[in-house]
């Protein structure tokens, strides 16, 4: 008499899983899309694109921090990503799937505080304080009410009008109503970027720039500042203005 057939390791029983015909004829090495449409193809392209800026970003301070690249590259290259970021956000429905910085970050699992920093402000550090380079050695500063005394500036005489211009341009705006945030930041920014190419040193009002440069940046493209916001902004950048002057003397 012959003894019965030992039972097989993995032998169907009872309460075992039988797989359905859809999972047996799926290929496992098959790579699974994120779209079904082309416009959810571009969606996602651009959700990619972003969390790659906010990462190179922020390598990118990490490496200007440690003095591993030259002033010139680091702005060009931060000018760069940063053009890139708002224009991917530029689109409606990419920026309806990013919502915001901090809720992108947390879904995607990243923190880059540099970069989060350098998004906030909107423009390279080197921009906002041409002087705080992290290896430049700076005479000890005084209180931000009272600016050292400014030392006369060899900017050629293009660059100081460009910059008087500028900042000529942004106040006429404020006087013809011009008050939302896609009108005020780009003048504001060209105000900024001129007054750097005639005077690194700090003046009574220069804070006050980047602080709404800061605070437009954060404000939607058609949000508009109140009235009385705009007549804070009118008084500062007159003062700023004034500052401005005073270094040219």
């Amino acid at each position: 008499m012959y003894a019965s057939p030992k039972q097989l390791p993995y032998a169907p029983t009872p309460h075992s899983y039988t797989p359905s015909s859809l999972t047996a004829t799926m290929n496992m090495d098959e790579e699974v899309k994120l779209w079904t449409t082309a416009a959810e193809r571009d969606l996602w392209d651009s959700i990619a694109e972003i969390y790659s800026i906010i990462i190179t970003l922020d390598g990118l301070e990490k490496a200007y921090i440690k003095d591993c690249l030259p002033e010139s590259e680091y702005t060009e290259i931060c000018s760069r990503l940063l053009k890139q970021y708002k224009s991917s956000l530029s689109d409606e429905t990419v920026a309806k799937e990013f919502v915001d910085l901090e809720t992108f970050k947390r879904e995607w699992g990243i923190e880059c505080p540099r970069a989060t920093e350098r998004l906030r402000v909107g423009f390279p550090a080197t921009v906002i304080d041409p002087t705080n380079h992290p290896h430049h050695s700076t005479p000890a500063t005084s209180s931000s009410h009272h600016p050292p005394p400014a030392t006369p500036t060899t900017a050629s005489m293009p660059q100081i009008l460009l910059a008087t211009e500028n900042f000529i341009t942004f106040l006429d705006a404020l006087k013809l109503n011009l008050l939302s945030k896609d009108q005020l930041h780009p003048l504001l920014s060209d105000v900024i970027q001129s007054v750097n190419t005639v005077t690194d040193r700090d003046f009574e009002g220069r804070g006050k720039i980047i602080s709404w440069l800061i605070r437009l940046n954060g404000m939607r493209a058609t949000e508009e500042l109140g009235e009385e916001e705009a007549r804070e902004l009118m008084f500062e950048m007159e003062g700023a203005y004034a500052g401005f002057k005073g270094t040219l003397n």
